[in-house]
């Protein structure tokens, strides 16, 4: 099991709550599928150029759901463990969005990114 479980449940449980809205939308959660399913194999993973202003889109949007909706009430419920993998995510996809979007314009959406975790919490 991966040492980023917890980082994968966050991750599939929007991909897989939100609202297929449009296609849009749907290959934003693919693509979340997707990272969550290369993080469980390696503590890294790769967006395919095709992929980079979804993907940071997806990511942004993960980061943004946590820190309206879930963190206040880790908060609220006292949960200090729960708190800090809560704010390592929003932290974590934050960082990886800017990542993502600075390498589509440097690389004008032409080239893939992979992109390896940082340490979990303690």
């Amino acid at each position: 099991m991966s040492k980023y479980s917890f980082y994968i449940g966050h991750l599939r449980f929007i991909a897989n709550r939100t609202e297929r809205i449009n296609d849009d939308v749907g290959l934003m959660m693919d693509i979340l599928n997707s990272i969550a399913s290369q993080i469980e194999t390696q503590d890294k993973f790769t967006l395919e150029a095709h992929e980079l202003r979804a993907g940071g889109r997806a990511l942004a949007g993960l980061a943004g759901f946590l820190q309206k909706q879930i963190l206040p009430e880790v908060v609220a419920a006292q949960n200090e463990s729960g708190e800090k993998e809560v704010r390592w995510v929003i932290d974590t996809s934050m960082a990886f969005t800017s990542k993502v979007l600075m390498h589509a314009e440097i690389s004008k959406d032409q080239e893939a990114l992979t992109l390896g975790l940082p340490d979990s919490p303690p």
